[in-house]
């Protein structure tokens, strides 16, 4: 039987147990991820160094920064996965999106533009970091009708959710998923998003774990990071990284 956990000056993490990370922006010069193929190549070595063998990267959709659509994001994702293939790096890599619920992803709905899933169903949605939309609860709603399951995207960085942690449980109440980042544990985003996250776990309100990597800065974060919380959720059976 393996351990999760590596012998090491300090007792760190082996992502392994999670198999699958649904959270990152991998695919080079489409958004505030990996500026280059050999940035991403980079990133993606470290990700298999830390013991994932399965990534599906989630390209920002953000119509006012980054005009991503479908074939955007296709057309990335086989450049990188032929240089993987080139560089016989023995990981499956998927890309599916992160959409922020803005005007553009109501009318995505509205036309019934077919949206890229983590797998199945699954739609990863962010909100905006200063306020929630006006209609973001109709929005999900609009989502569910259309056939799909909302994954919020890093709700414990919504600082704005800590003065009403009732919007949490109605979000649980209608069937989002929740998906925590890695990085929150450690206390890499502050105090507040690191609170809330603890707050989510005691609720048992976490399903997913993402690294939203971004750079070398995050990946050397993660490598470094030593986080009981992670064991404790991995132990729980809540988490569904290595069902997707």
């Amino acid at each position: 039987m393996f351990s999760i956990f590596r012998k090491a000056k300090e007792e760190r993490l082996d992502y392994s147990a999670l198999y699958c990370d649904m959270h990152s922006h991998l695919i080079p010069g489409i958004d505030d991820g990996s500026p280059s193929l050999e940035a991403s190549m980079q990133l993606i070595g470290g990700m298999m160094d830390l013991g994932y063998r399965k990534i599906i990267t989630t390209p920002h959709i953000m119509w006012d920064m980054y005009k991503n659509t479908n074939e955007i994001i296709e057309r990335g994702w086989e450049t990188v996965k032929k240089e993987l293939a080139s560089r016989k790096m023995q990981v499956e890599f998927h890309a599916a999106a992160e959409y922020f619920m803005d005007d553009h992803f109501s009318q995505l709905l509205n036309e019934d533009k077919p949206l890229l899933t983590l797998k199945d169903n699954l739609v990863l949605v962010e909100f905006s970091f200063i306020k929630a939309p006006m209609d973001f609860k109709q929005m999900l709603f609009n989502l569910q009708i259309k056939g799909y399951q909302p994954v919020i995207a890093h709700p414990e960085r919504y600082l704005y959710f800590s003065n009403d942690k009732t919007l949490y449980d109605e979000m649980k109440d209608t069937g989002c998923l929740f998906q925590l980042n890695l990085l929150s544990l450690s206390g890499f985003y502050g105090k507040g998003p690191l609170e809330l996250a603890q707050y989510l776990i005691k609720q048992k309100y976490v399903n997913l774990l993402g690294t939203d990597l971004h750079n070398p800065r995050h990946l050397q974060a993660l490598g470094a990071a030593s986080m009981d919380m992670v064991k404790r959720l991995l132990d729980s059976g809540m988490i569904q990284n290595a069902q997707l």
